[in-house]
Formats: C-alpha cells, sequence, structure tokens
C-alpha cells in the first residue's frame, strides 16, 4: 500500500506571521498594529548591523499579507564615480549610493545626480533575521501583556484583603505565594508573636502594588490598622451597607486595637452592631488577629467626649480641650490613673492617635 503523502502547508512565512499576529490580538487583546511596527523596529536594528555604512534602512510588513521588505536609500552619483567606488570599495551590498544610469532603469526615469532613490535590499540571511527577531518581538510583547494584566488584576485589590500560601521564610522575611505571583511579607509588616509555616493560609491586607521592569511588586502587611478596618468592614453588615461608618482607628499591632464607630441612625447601636450577636462579628476578627484586644467607642464631634470615650475603659471626671493646639487636660481619679494610662502608656497612646489630640493626664 503506497504511503499517505502529507499535505505541506502552502502558507508563506508572512501569512503565517499574520496568522499569529492575529490569534494573539484576539486572545490576549495586543493589538496588531503595536506588534508590526515593534517587529519592524526589531528587524531594521539587525540589518542596520550589516549595512553599517547606510543608516538610512526601513523595514515594512505589509499587514494584510506579512510580506517584509528591506530600503535603503542611497545617493545618485554619476555612473564613473560609482564605478571608481566600486573598485576602491567591493561594497556594493553596503554601498550608499547608485549609479546614475541604474537609478533611472530601475527607480526613476527623471533621477539626477544628487538624488536619494528608496532602494530594496535583501540582507543576508533575512529569512533567519527576520523569523528570529519576529519571534522575539512577540514572546516580549507577550510578556508585557502578562505583566500588564497582572499589574490591573493586583492594582484593582490595592487596599483590599487577599489570601495567599506561606512559601518559606527568609531570614525574618515571609515569602507567600498570591496565586498569580509571589510577594514578601517584610518583617516591618508583620505582628510580633505571629509564625507560620510552609502551606499555611495567611490573610494579607494590599497596602500598594507597583509596576516593575518585571512582575508587578505586591506590597503587603499584617501590622497596619488599615487591615483591621478592612476585617470589620467584612464582618459587619451595617458597615458595608454605610449605616454605620469606621471613624478613626488606632492599632499597636499584636497587642490591642482602638476603633471609633458612628451612625446617624438612631435606631442602630454602632458599638454594638461591629460586637455582633453573642461577640460573633468581633471574635471573628479578634481570632484572625490571633487574640489582640479591641475597644470600639462612639464617635463624637466634641473632642471632649471622644477623647473621654477613647479614654475607656477608664472612668474620666474631666477633659478640657484644646481644638486649635490639638492638646486636652484629663482628670480622672486615682483609683483610674493606672486604667486610664494603660500598661506602659499603651492605653492613653491609642487613645491620643485614635482622637489626635495630645492627651495629659492627672488625678482629679
Amino acid at each position: 500500500m503506497p504511503a499517505k503523502k502529507t499535505k505541506k502547508n502552502s502558507k508563506t512565512d508572512g501569512e503565517n506571521l499574520i496568522e499569529a499576529l492575529n490569534a494573539i490580538e484576539k486572545e490576549m487583546h495586543i493589538s496588531k498594529d503595536i506588534m508590526i511596527p515593534a517587529i519592524e523596529e526589531s528587524i531594521k536594528l539587525a540589518c542596520k548591523k550589516q549595512f553599517s555604512r547606510n543608516d538610512n534602512i526601513e523595514v515594512e510588513i505589509d499587514d494584510k499579507t506579512g510580506e517584509m521588505n528591506v530600503y535603503a536609500d542611497r545617493t545618485v552619483v554619476s555612473d564613473e564615480d560609482y564605478a571608481e567606488e566600486m573598485r576602491e570599495n567591493d561594497v556594493k551590498d553596503e554601498s550608499v549610493t547608485i549609479s546614475l544610469s541604474q537609478a533611472r532603469d530601475e527607480y526613476s526615469k527623471i533621477a539626477e545626480v544628487g538624488d536619494i532613490v528608496r532602494v530594496r535590499v535583501i540582507p543576508k540571511d533575512f529569512g533567519r533575521i527576520a523569523a528570529q527577531n519576529a519571534k522575539q518581538t512577540i514572546v516580549q510583547a507577550i510578556r508585557q501583556e502578562e505583566r500588564k494584566i497582572l499589574y490591573n488584576y493586583y492594582s484593582e485589590k490595592e487596599h483590599e484583603i487577599i489570601t495567599g500560601v506561606v512559601q518559606r521564610y527568609n531570614g525574618r522575611n515571609i515569602a507567600i505565594n498570591l496565586g498569580k505571583l509571589d510577594t514578601v511579607l517584610t518583617e516591618s509588616e508583620q505582628v510580633r508573636g505571629e509564625h507560620y509555616r510552609p502551606t499555611d493560609h495567611i490573610r494579607l491586607y494590599v497596602v500598594d502594588v507597583k509596576e516593575t521592569p518585571r512582575d508587578p511588586k505586591v506590597i503587603v502587611s499584617r501590622s497596619r490598622a488599615e487591615f483591621v478596618k478592612r476585617l470589620f468592614e467584612e464582618e459587619v453588615t451595617e458597615i458595608q451597607d454605610g449605616i454605620v461608618e469606621i471613624m478613626s482607628i488606632a492599632r499597636e499591632a499584636g497587642s490591642r486595637t482602638k476603633m471609633a464607630v458612628y451612625t446617624d441612625n438612631p435606631n442602630v447601636d454602632p458599638v454594638g452592631a461591629c460586637i455582633g450577636v453573642n461577640g460573633a462579628r468581633i471574635n471573628a476578627v479578634v481570632k484572625e488577629l490571633h487574640g489582640e484586644k479591641i475597644d470600639i467607642i462612639v464617635w463624637n464631634d466634641d473632642p471632649e467626649i471622644l477623647i473621654e470615650n477613647a479614654l475607656s475603659p477608664a472612668t474620666v471626671v474631666s477633659v478640657k480641650a484644646d481644638p486649635e493646639e490639638k492638646t486636652a487636660e484629663v482628670l480622672v481619679p486615682e483609683s483610674q490613673l493606672s486604667l486610664a494610662i494603660g500598661k506602659e502608656g499603651q492605653n492613653a497612646r491609642l487613645a491620643a492617635k485614635l482622637t489626635g489630640y495630645k492627651i495629659d493626664i492627672r488625678c482629679s
């Protein structure tokens, strides 16, 4: 039985190129109008190495057929001068000139000495040069588009919470896979006392997304106050619906957070909404924060009431605030002084961060 003849591909290299570009345009949304000039420029630079005496090289690719042509500008000289140049320099392919007779025969019957004629040239190994540079350009464009897609994907998650998988520790930093790319949770963005093992899932706050020559750089954190804010926004329906608003938040990561909330709906308790039935909502946040203490207070536009609330759980006798200087004098019973200041000054420090006032606490 005679062997079956295989059907040869009758398409030209140019047609194959256009077919590939059309597929990339459809699948990756990289316009052919962007790709073709990039390929032309790449081939042009490669060809210039062969035509070192002539910088006026141009490459054109037909966007319908993919046919490639290389052109060089040459100055028309007399036949005698051209013949002399050829005798002295055997560089016909690289010549920057063309004889008057050849110019008139092949390009323009009215050509004169000194005119510039655009000549089609064929570089050595042009097929290989064209294929290699077209491939490199296409690969580069695809990689750029992939980086762009990655950047757009993660930039939309900026200031949101995402989940990653712990890969390994690099010194004190933690390498984390985010699914589409890797990132690093630096020591400064970690919470002291939290420890993770490879394959552990970890929730992270996206601080920033930066473009780089390679993949985008996603900066993540677990130590920022915004992380706690986002956790409550996920848990509390009233916050999602805009009924309750987080007005201010102060945090010492791994130890304690103070958060001030507000609502203009008289039928809603903003603190109770954040705590949830039987503490379900706040407990979910505390669990994610591995036991970090959270104080939730009611926001008030009156700085004196706000400061009094912020020093909770201590009982306050009086508050005298100076809105211009952003300072406040607070009187508390002697029995409440240590509670108002807190361990190592933490309660007073967080209250100051929360309210934006410098607070001076004294006994009444």
